[in-house]
């Protein structure tokens, strides 16, 4: 699983048929300190995230085992939104608090 913070939406009223009804997420990886981390990944929402929330995604096989996007090709998927984390005793990110 990766950090990243949900920055954008994606529309697309053209699609696969199998991925009808999926929300698409615009994210940017975040490192440990919660900066940028990474390269933009679009990514299937399954747990309702929102713009500006900080969420963990998986990639690649792993994208396809929740249940929203079981047998859909996919290659991310936000399966988590994040509630804090802290690296070495250290709170480096809370949710609700100023980013």
């Amino acid at each position: 699983m990766l950090l990243a913070k949900v920055v954008g939406t994606v529309v697309s009223t053209q699609k696969e048929p199998s991925m009808d009804g999926l929300r698409f997420m615009l994210l940017q990886p975040v490192d440990l300190e919660g900066g940028p981390g990474g390269t933009h990944v679009v990514a299937v929402d399954a747990v309702g995230a929102g713009v500006g929330e900080t969420v963990l995604y998986a990639t690649g096989s792993s994208a396809r085992q929740t249940v929203v996007t079981d047998k859909r090709p996919c290659d991310a998927v936000i399966m988590a939104i994040v509630d804090q984390w802290e690296v070495g005793g250290e709170v480096k990110y809370r949710k609700g608090e100023a980013d």
